[in-house]
Formats: C-alpha cells, structure tokens, sequence
C-alpha cells in the first residue's frame, strides 16, 4: 500500500490474470472523501505506448475532496508492469478491450466512469458498443472516432524506435526533446516525472515501459484507419467530455464538432498548450474532469455533496 504525504493511503497494486492467462498490473486507488455514499468508480486506460502510471496525479485528485471515488488505473498487455503476449497479433483494440472486461469483472465494477487517453479511449467506444452496462460516464483524452493520418504516422514513427537512456537525468532530456514542440505549456521540471511515467524501472535505472513488439501491430495499417462513429454512437447513452489538446494533430477541431452535433449530451474542452495526449497533470484540466464526473454521479451522492456544502 502506497501512501499519499500526509500519511494517507494512497494506492494499493494488485494484478489480474485474464482470459487468455496473461498477468495485467493494476492500481486502486482508495477513496478519501467525507460523502457517505462513494461516488460511481473511475477506471484509467492509457494511450498506445503508455501505462497507468499516466493518471497518477489526476487519481490522487479524484480519489480525495468531497467528490472522491475509488480510482483504478491499469497497465494494457505489453505496458507497464503487465506481462508482454508472446504473440504481438493480441496487441489490438479488441483484445485489450476484453482485457479491461476482465479486469473490471475482478472488481465488480460496473456503470463506472471510463477515462481513456487516445488508445484507451478507441477502447472505450468499443466497448461501449459491446458492453454497454459497464460505462456510465466518458472521458475521451483526445480521440474521436476520425483519427487524422498525420498523427498516426507520427505515433507509427517512433513506437520501438525510442533510444534507451542510461539515467533519469537523460530520460528527461529526451521525453523533452521528443515533445517540447507539441507540449510548449509543460514546466522544464516536471519532465523526469513524466519520464518516469513512460519508462519503467530496473536497477534505479530506465528501462522500456512498453513491449518493441508492440511496433509491429502498427505495421499492418495501411492507409487511413476506418472512422468509428458506430462505436462512438454506443455512448449516446451516456455523458460524455472530450478533451483536445490545443496542438493535436490526433484528433481534429472538426471531429470534435461532428461529436458534439451527434452526441446529446457532449462536452467538450481544450488544454491549452498541449498536445496528443494531454498529460492530465494540470490543475484546471483535473478539476475539470472532478467537475464533469461529480455533476453526472447517481442522485444520492449528488445529494450528500449538496448536505456537505451546507
């Protein structure tokens, strides 16, 4: 058990075998707020190449204040501390969105908040189509069902092509310099947590946070990918915030407007001076998230809120 600061718990790791008999790490986060009722639980799907450990700062925000819920955070199959699939064809959507069924079965979650980052958000209309009672609210981190070429051919450039740095101090320098120009509004130090965040750790040393192979699912696109907008359909059933980075070139102004002209209950919301994906590390973009998911919770944890501020 991890503990915040203050003493508090913070986070407890534990780890899922799935269907097909793969390990995935994940995290919970324990809830620390003063409702009685314990707002509806968030789940955290990270991007193509990234981890759990995205949403650190943004589960330590949501899992404490008056509004806090369980947060659960997971590593994708290949990323992280999850096992690598000895066949690099089981790196798809689709596999993985099964992954996260599994995971939440584990759990007994159900009707939970989904907060996917690029990747994770392709999963989580997918599965809002396949599995529809597990979401009850969505937070798509900069995609959309139309996903921009241009984008997609950066992304395909550098997955497994990344040089392996020997320190922190040059892990930092090159998450930097990969991404100063799409990221201008990041502070120079917060750089090594981010750092942090995309490698894992062995030896006190960097060490690749994803499996290389993971490079190969990439190399049978060919052309642009199919639009989702069945998938993304699937979530008219339920509220949903989109979130853009101002220098996206992932997910479009267009797109976002086409989402909002199709979905009833569509919010959307620009981080200002970042790019694909947003890093979720900002206070106004966290708490417009906490905002978002308080005002959707069931009506009896609305109400405790309502008690607490009186």
């Amino acid at each position: 058990m991890k503990t915040t600061n203050a003493g508090e718990p913070a986070f407890e790791d534990f780890f899922v075998t799935v269907r097909d008999g793969l390990k995935l790490h994940a995290r919970r986060y324990i809830a620390r707020g003063a409702t009685k009722h314990i707002a509806r639980p968030a789940v955290c799907l990270p991007g193509l190449t990234r981890n759990g450990r995205d949403f650190h700062d943004l589960a330590l925000a949501l899992s404490g204040g008056p509004a806090a819920r369980d947060v659960y955070t997971l590593d994708s199959r290949g990323r992280g501390l999850s096992d690598h699939d000895k066949d690099w064809r089981n790196y798809v959507v689709p596999v993985e969105m099964q992954d996260v069924v599994d995971v939440m079965a584990s759990q007994g979650l159900h009707d939970a908040a989904l907060i996917g980052t690029s990747r994770g958000g392709l999963i989580t209309m997918v599965m809002a189509a396949a599995q529809p009672g597990l979401i009850g609210v969505a937070v798509l981190n900069d995609i959309g069902p139309v996903i921009e070429q241009k984008g997609l051919t950066r992304i395909a450039g550098y997955v497994g092509r990344t040089p392996l740095p020997g320190t922190w101090a040059e892990a930092a320098r090159l998450v930097r310099d990969m991404n100063i120009r799409a990221f201008p509004a990041v502070p120079d130090g917060q750089w090594e947590a981010i750092a942090r965040q995309l490698f894992n750790e062995k030896d006190g040393r960097p060490v690749p946070g994803y499996d290389p192979e993971l490079s190969r699912s990439l190399s049978v696109l060919d052309g642009p990918m199919p639009a989702l907008w069945p998938q993304f359909d699937a979530l008219k059933r339920v509220p949903v915030l989109v979130l853009r980075g101002e220098t996206s070139d992932l997910l479009s102004d267009e797109t976002v407007s086409a989402m909002a002209l199709r979905h009833p209950r569509l919010t959307s919301r620009t981080v200002a001076g970042e790019g694909h994906a947003p890093w979720l590390r900002d206070q106004p973009t966290q708490a417009a998230i906490a905002e978002f998911l308080a005002g959707t919770d069931p009506v009896a944890v609305r109400k405790d809120l309502a008690l607490v501020g009186t």
